[in-house]
């Protein structure tokens, strides 16, 4: 048979969400380059570069990178100066 109509079936589910949602709160990341205190992002320092690199040679998102906006707009500006003087490749094969 079915079960009875609970009214309160969805409430129920929405407090274990939300017991579920602040137990798991992951930490804020830093951008490294503001820690540093990095004025400039130099397209030659490739080593630096390569770390906010996917290993099919794109640029990782900001979420994933921790960078802040304002460096995450001159780090991809370095990237692609790089990628154009052949320091970095475009994609790997």
């Amino acid at each position: 048979m079915a079960e009875p109509y609970n009214r309160n079936r969805n409430r129920d589910n929405d407090d274990k969400n939300e017991r579920r949602s602040k137990a798991r709160r992951p930490r804020r990341r830093v951008c490294s380059f503001c820690v540093d205190k990095v004025e400039q992002i130099d397209y030659k320092e490739v080593d630096r570069l390569r770390r906010f690199l996917t290993e099919r040679g794109k640029i990782l998102p900001r979420r994933v990178s921790g960078c802040c906006a304002k460096h995450q707009r001159k780090l991809t500006q370095a990237i692609k100066r790089a990628r154009i003087v052949a320091l970095l490749p475009f994609t790997t094969e």
